[in-house]
């Protein structure tokens, strides 16, 4: 039987693993905001009857909701033993990347909507909360992973971080 690369060890995949549940679960706590903020801001004042791009509207304002929830969570929980002092850099960053997993998410609500034509309440929800949000979390989760959270940046920002010490 061939071993994996030493870059695959058991612990470093487990390691992945109980990120990317954690990831998921967190995901899951900003799901609900979004789908619950999303539907009854499009239910009630963004409704297509009131304005006709309200379900966009409402689905750029639920998702920025959700990202600060996430952001919360991935910073503490997710990502916690990979932060760095650099709290704004990685706020910064966090928030780019998520706003362009939203502009995947609102993009296939939006081509769900003006492309094809599907305007239904249902049709809405599955194209940015089903399709753009599977979409969109895929691609966050990479782009935390590998770039904002990324372990070398983690190392990298404590040896060039001011050490203070008390007198």
């Amino acid at each position: 039987m061939a071993q994996l690369p030493s870059r695959f060890t058991r612990a470093r995949i487990g390691a992945f693993a109980v990120q990317a549940a954690k990831f998921g679960a967190v995901g899951a706590v900003g799901l609900v905001v979004d789908v619950a903020l999303f539907n009854l801001l499009r239910a009630t004042v963004l409704s297509p009857e009131n304005m006709a791009s309200g379900p966009i509207i409402a689905k750029i304002i639920s998702t920025a909701v959700a990202i600060l929830v996430n952001w919360i969570g991935n910073r503490f929980w997710t990502f916690g033993s990979q932060r760095t002092g650099r709290t704004v850099r990685e706020g910064v960053e966090f928030f780019a990347v998520s706003i362009a997993g939203m502009a995947i998410s609102v993009g296939c609500l939006w081509f769900s909507r003006e492309v094809l034509g599907y305007t239904s309440l249902l049709a809405d929800n599955i194209a940015s909360n089903v399709i753009g949000l599977a979409l969109g979390a895929a691609f966050r989760f990479l782009m935390y992973r590998y770039w904002v959270f990324a372990p070398s940046r983690a190392i990298l920002g404590e040896q060039s971080a001011p050490q203070l010490t008390g007198s």
